[in-house]
């Protein structure tokens, strides 16, 4: 097993902080799209002054303050000198609306915002403090906490993280140090000793919020991946920063094998298929191209870790699958009132273990309809183990239709659709119709746009593969999938523009 630079346990930020910066020193903790490097002892120093003067403007330990700040050095500096106050960090998305805003702030009741204001963002309401983003610079230089360093017990909130849902009020996952550190000793091979991980989805997300323990621990050195998004840039990037380990979703990969620049890249170990399902073949042509093997990892905002494949496994486990439980976690699949389903069955997904939230921010009741009394986490997820232990996926109970009688769930037909040489990337969503009660609706971006799939083709092959009532019942040739603030499918569009005219 390998060992971290930074062993042992720490039961603060404000002592790993330190810790870090002593062991990994003058290594880049960040590095922006535009070459700007921060190094861990950099970081050490910043966030320590920044820490000092953000307690003279009476920042106190157990306060919220929120982040509007897109990825960047600036919002790395702000959470870690939060962290070193004992301060409740939370992060907003730079997609969220005026609306969305309002709702986590009003959520949330921060005692200040930090705020980017060229950042085209919205305002923040009134009678919410801000500090914006141009005054960091001239704080990073104040003389810093000194002795006055606050010690917040291990299960104190330390950060709240906001589901991306795209209906209702917004849920605020909140996480202890103690979560934190789990998420470190949970890793497995996403991390390894001073890896250099280019970072992708927003720092406001679990993917960056729940890391921060996981970064400091083992040295890895994050790289803000440049915006927008374009292989030519990715396959750069990842040579000339000598980047490790990289996620992304199916189609970039795809895109990424026509770049003669991504193939044989000497420092990357392992890559991470996201949000999508990765064909067998683009994961062997990953392997054999670019040189690197695909991993798939299942996590959510209210349990940032919980399974995975390992490189090693078959290219049809990666597909298939999301592997099994990481360390410290449980998985199980249950009926709704909590029983296991036989052997094969399908069930909802409770998932247990020391990466799970202490509850939903500021909300008792949607708390205790998600969190059982023994600690399991009730999610929205249907699944079913194979034999081997690998969890399997078929979709959001929220998702499943209804076609004459019979459930249909989506991730199940998308898997299959997903492998027909014509599709790039699908979704499928129901849609209401007369007797049947639901019809499936696939929603395809073509492999090739100049010769997409037929309804009838994409039928025959489904119909092969699965009972014939779960073939879509209509296709639609969509340039691209519309997706949320955190780049998911964004399937009540789709539902939205499925729906019968009139």
């Amino acid at each position: 097993m390998t060992v971290p630079p930074v062993p042992g346990t720490f039961d603060t930020a404000d002592a790993l902080i330190s810790a870090a910066a002593a062991a990994h020193g003058e290594r880049d903790a960040y590095v922006e799209a535009d070459g700007t490097r921060m190094s861990f002892a950099e970081w050490d120093v910043r966030s320590d002054a920044l820490a000092g003067a953000l307690a003279e403007r009476g920042v106190a330990e157990g306060d919220v303050v929120a982040l509007m700040l897109p990825s960047s050095i600036d919002y790395a500096v702000c959470y870690a000198a939060l962290a070193r106050l004992g301060a409740v960090t939370t992060g907003l998305n730079t997609r969220l609306g005026p609306r969305e805003v309002d709702a986590v702030l009003d959520r949330a009741d921060p005692v200040l915002v930090i705020r980017d204001g060229d950042a085209g963002l919205p305002p923040v309401p009134s009678g919410i403090r801000e500090l914006p983003r141009t005054e960091l610079a001239g704080l990073y230089r104040h003389a810093g906490l000194g002795t006055r360093r606050p010690a917040p017990a291990p299960e104190a909130p330390a950060v709240i993280i906001w589901t991306s849902g795209t209906t209702g009020t917004p849920k605020g996952a909140w996480f202890d140090s103690r979560n934190l550190a789990a998420s470190a000793r949970a890793a497995g091979v996403m991390s390894a000793p001073y890896d250099r991980r280019l970072v992708a989805t927003p720092f406001a997300h679990a993917g960056y919020m729940a890391k921060l323990w996981d970064q400091l621990i083992w040295g890895l050195t994050l790289v803000v991946s440049p915006v927008p998004w374009s292989a030519a840039a990715m396959a750069a990037i990842m040579r000339e920063q000598r980047i490790t380990v990289v996620g992304g979703v199916p189609t970039q990969w795809s895109k990424l094998l026509d770049e003669p620049g991504a193939h044989g890249l000497p420092d990357l170990r392992v890559g991470i298929a996201a949000t999508a399902p990765a064909s067998p073949d683009l994961i062997e042509a990953v392997a054999q191209r670019i040189g690197v093997p695909l991993v798939v990892r299942y996590a959510m905002t209210e349990s940032p870790t919980i399974c995975g494949t390992e490189p090693d496994d078959p290219p049809e486990v990666q597909f298939r699958t999301v592997g099994r439980p990481q360390e410290g976690m449980e998985v199980a699949v249950t009926d709704d009132d909590g029983r296991p389903v036989a052997p094969g069955g399908t069930g909802r997904v409770r998932v247990r273990g020391a990466c799970v939230m202490r509850g939903y921010w500021n909300d008792p009741e949607r708390t205790a309809e998600t969190l059982t009394e023994d600690g399991w986490l009730v999610s929205g997820d249907l699944g079913r183990f194979t034999p081997e232990g690998n969890l399997v996926l078929v979709g959001r109970s929220t998702d499943l239709y209804i076609r004459g009688g019979y459930n249909v769930h989506p991730l199940e037909v998308e898997n299959v659709l997903a492998e027909h040489p014509g599709v790039r990337r699908v979704a499928v969503v129901g849609s209401p119709a007369p007797v049947i009660g639901e019809i499936g609706v696939a929603f395809v971006v073509p492999a090739d746009p100049a010769d997409p799939p037929a309804l009838d083709e994409l039928r025959d092959w489904t119909r092969e593969r699965l009972a014939d009532y779960k073939r879509p019942d209509r296709l639609e040739l969509v340039e691209d999938l519309p997706v949320t603030a955190m780049l998911k499918v964004d399937r009540n569009a789709l539902r939205a523009a499925a729906a019968p005219a009139g």
